[in-house]
């Protein structure tokens, strides 16, 4: 497959020419071998038995290797991170290693932090302005200036390319394919999970079925802020004989290391006039597709309404909430880009509520909703509104993402947006 250049490519062009050290993690199937070889002068693959040996026989043939160095998968072998700290901490030149990872270390393995020596780039699956399918109008990045752009464009792109991109998955080795074959691929890469990586992580599932309803139960709450014990009853309906809570504890925490759970936690801000704000995470799986998969959705049953999996109460369709989760994949990569962060606003009394709350490091934010329709009424805005009226300048932009044709900005300065115009 041809390569499909990244936004996390302007990131490391920026950042490898001047740091010695770089970790790129994400979720397996995301493209970080392919992305991180592309500047890679020597490979060694940490999934290789061979050559972990080699590296544990021989620690300092890391710093003999032409750089840069990538070492591949390095949580297979953890002390290859103390290895490449130590290398730095020794002056290690810029640009001397690069480090892939699809899980933070498991259970038993001690590693330094890396704080100041190696850092951490976060790679997620293909966002819908990467995916080629539209070419973008709009800057998130310029909106973030908060110089309010002009907003403009037009797309074909419409209700249903949307589902067919939530169903097509953003991982590149998936994508490519159609119908059975791309969902015996989804399969396969959930049932690697549950045998292999849990096991690899130190935590072998003993009852596989009851941590496949409790992952179907978190698709489920996609978009959602459900509690986990919500979402542990909805995995156990009618089964009397539920995991314990230590269980389902170790199921969230294997699955974070596993970068597979990708939740957006409340905004916590650092001036404002709240006195009480939701901390509770949305809910998201790194890839939509990957919820689907999990719920049994299908193009027909998303775009017919049809609830499926179990039941996780929750404003809107199905398609709804795994269309805001599209959103929030394609809008944090490129905050990363622009070096913000992404949220989400709820009150605690559930009053107001905005889905997305992007903060620049000056703490000012762009705020958004998300609208699986093509026309934007006032009634939609409203929570945008109160936002400004709380916050006034802090509030640097406007935004309503949707599913419709054209760019543009209401009377009230909001733009609109539809997903497929929306880019870095």
């Amino acid at each position: 497959m041809a390569y499909l250049p990244r936004t996390v490519d302007h990131e490391l062009d920026e950042l490898l020419p001047t740091l010695a050290a770089i970790s790129l993690d994400g979720p397996k199937g995301v493209g970080k071998t392919a992305t991180a070889g592309r500047r890679a002068s020597t490979v060694l693959a940490m999934d290789d038995a061979g050559q972990r040996q080699l590296i544990q026989a021989d620690p300092d043939r890391l710093e003999r290797e032409s750089s840069p160095v990538l070492v591949d998968e390095w949580q297979r072998l953890p002390e290859v991170w103390d290895m490449v700290r130590r290398s730095v901490d020794r002056g290690a030149a810029p640009g001397s290693y690069l480090l892939t990872g699809s899980a933070s270390p498991g259970e038993g393995a001690t590693t330094h932090s890396g704080a100041g020596r190696i850092v951490q780039v976060r790679m997620r699956p293909l966002t819908f302005a990467e995916r080629r399918v539209e070419a973008p109008t709009v800057s998130l990045g310029a909106l973030l200036e908060g110089a309010q752009p002009d907003i403009g464009g037009s797309t074909t792109v419409g209700l249903a390319d949307y589902t067919d991109e939530i169903l097509a998955s953003g991982l590149p080795g998936v994508r490519h394919l159609a119908g059975r074959a791309r969902r015996a691929q989804l399969d396969g890469y959930l049932a690697r999970i549950v045998d292999r990586d849990f096991p690899e992580q130190g935590h072998p599932v003993r009852r596989p079925r009851a941590l496949r309803a409790w992952l179907t139960a978190y698709a489920a709450a996609t978009s959602t802020t459900a509690k986990y014990s919500v979402i542990l009853d909805a995995s156990t309906a009618g089964d009397g004989d539920k995991p314990a809570k230590t269980t389902v504890i170790g199921y969230r925490d294997v699955l974070t290391q596993l970068w597979i759970l990708d939740p957006v936690p409340g905004w916590v801000p650092s001036r404002n006039p709240f006195t009480r704000l939701q901390q509770s995470p949305k809910h998201h799986l790194a890839d939509p597709a990957l919820a689907a998969r999990l719920l049994g959705a299908t193009e027909g049953s998303l775009l017919d309404g049809s609830e499926l999996g179990p039941s996780i109460p929750r404003d809107g369709t199905l398609l709804g909430a795994l269309f805001e989760s599209l959103v929030a994949l394609s809008l944090r990569v490129a905050a990363q880009s622009a070096e913000a962060t992404v949220h989400h606003l709820r009150t605690a009394n559930g009053v107001h509520e905005v889905d997305f709350i992007v903060e620049r490091a000056d703490h000012r934010v762009l705020a958004i909703e998300v609208k699986l329709a093509a026309s934007v009424e006032d009634r939609d805005v409203v929570h945008l509104t109160w936002l400004a009226d709380q916050l006034g300048s802090d509030v640097v932009d406007r935004v309503v993402v949707t599913t419709g044709s054209e760019a543009y900005r209401r009377r009230d300065g909001i733009a609109v947006v539809p997903l497929a115009l929306l880019g870095v």
